[in-house]
């Protein structure tokens, strides 16, 4: 039997301790007149920023730069658009985390453009991206979104009619990814922590999704498999072990190449939509939501008999792995289900991923929150009570 399913293009990935240097080289390319996305303070202070100052001067290759701070938001946006448009910028490099990843992907699709970002947000704009873009190269300093590799940016705008939407094209893959995991060594803990529970999230949900292929499947259990055992010793004592740090990178990239060819699922949905009402971090409402919605989408399958079968055969695989197993009986498949729910509830815990009550979420706010989350490639439908008993036990 003969499988359909399509796989998107990914960026020229260059992948390796101490290749950001190769950025130096890539430049060229493109132009001379470079316009840098970064985050906050991080990149400055890790003494990285320097270095690419010194190797930019060196080589003449005019640049500016523009700092993102938080999520990156339409006015955010719409705002560097103005000041760069007609500076006849050659290439955006978007170096940091997700957000930033996001930002600089947004900023090089919105550049030839004349109107603002909000237009060609799926759900909020009614025009669709054309693809015409600056050439984009993303240097990922965290392992988290896996956004280098994927061809949506996005962008967020909080409050009572806010949003989490993404701006797609197919073009809008980067051109070239580097990921350098000797960034990600000065990360600070609670960024590891939620970051890497959001890539985890991203493998998981992709690995059990409905839209899932063998590819997906193959990049989705290879990155689980180096996530698994380096998460929490990278936290706890050893954040500075470039082994680890290369696994953690190594299975974020592969989440978002996962995720962009499979989708993801309910934490993903709640995470959209929580997003777009509250100021808390992207990684931690996974994190936090992970256990309690793998749980609910296992009793849920198990209660579909034979239709659910294969998804409960997945997530015993997912759980088999972690409890150091690469193969077991059919009639195992019920407590490998429960080794994945208390390995990702013992995750959670020893991650230190705060409740949602930390960042003003209430019970109040569950009814709300429900209207706006959507299911599309969840590997169950979950009724309204599944998605409120999910939220009200993380609150």
């Amino acid at each position: 039997m003969f499988l359909d399913f399509n796989f998107a293009s990914i960026p020229h990935i260059i992948f390796g301790a101490g290749r950001l240097n190769e950025l130096y080289e890539l430049i060229p390319k493109f132009g001379n007149n470079v316009l840098y996305v970064i985050g906050g303070s991080s990149l400055k202070k890790s003494g990285k920023w320097d270095e690419i100052v010194y190797a930019m001067k060196k080589k003449n290759v005019n640049f500016s730069e523009i700092s993102v701070t938080g999520e990156p938001t339409p006015t955010l946006v719409d705002d560097a658009v103005k000041n760069f448009r007609n500076q006849k910028i050659d290439l955006v490099v978007g170096i940091g985390g997700g957000s930033v990843i996001d930002a600089g992907k947004a900023i090089s699709a919105m550049l030839p453009k004349i109107d603002s970002v909000r237009n060609y947000l799926e759900g909020v704009g009614s025009k669709t991206h054309d693809g015409v873009k600056i050439p984009y190269i993303a240097v990922p300093t965290t392992s988290g979104t896996g956004s280098e590799a994927t061809k949506n940016a996005v962008i967020t705008e909080v409050g009572i009619e806010g949003f989490k939407k993404s701006l797609r094209h197919d073009n809008l893959i980067p051109n070239y990814a580097i990921i350098d995991p000797q960034f990600e060594v000065s990360c600070p803990k609670s960024v590891t922590a939620s970051c890497g529970m959001d890539a985890f999230t991203q493998l998981l949900e992709a690995y059990v999704s409905p839209k899932a292929n063998p590819i997906t499947d193959a990049l989705a259990m290879s990155g689980i498999k180096r996530m698994k055992d380096a998460i929490i010793p990278v936290y706890k004592e050893k954040p500075s072990d470039i082994t680890l740090r290369i696994a953690m990178a190594y299975g974020s990239l592969m989440s978002g190449i996962a995720l962009a060819n499979a989708g993801l699922g309910i934490v993903h949905g709640f995470a959209s939509s929580i997003g777009g009402l509250f100021n808390i971090p992207h990684g931690v409402v996974c994190g936090t939501l992970l256990a309690e919605s793998t749980k609910m989408n296992i009793k849920r399958l198990e209660q579909l008999g034979t239709k659910g079968e294969n998804g409960l055969l997945k997530h015993a695989i997912v759980g088999a792995l972690l409890n150091g197993k690469e193969s077991f009986e059919k009639n195992n498949i019920p407590h490998l289900c429960s080794i994945l729910v208390e390995t990702l509830e013992k995750w959670t815990k020893q991650l230190n991923i705060d409740l949602l009550g930390k960042y003003g979420i209430t019970t109040t706010d569950i009814d709300n929150i429900i209207e706006r989350t959507r299911l599309k490639n969840n590997p169950v439908h979950l009724m309204r009570e599944d998605l409120n008993e999910i939220l009200l036990n993380r609150i």
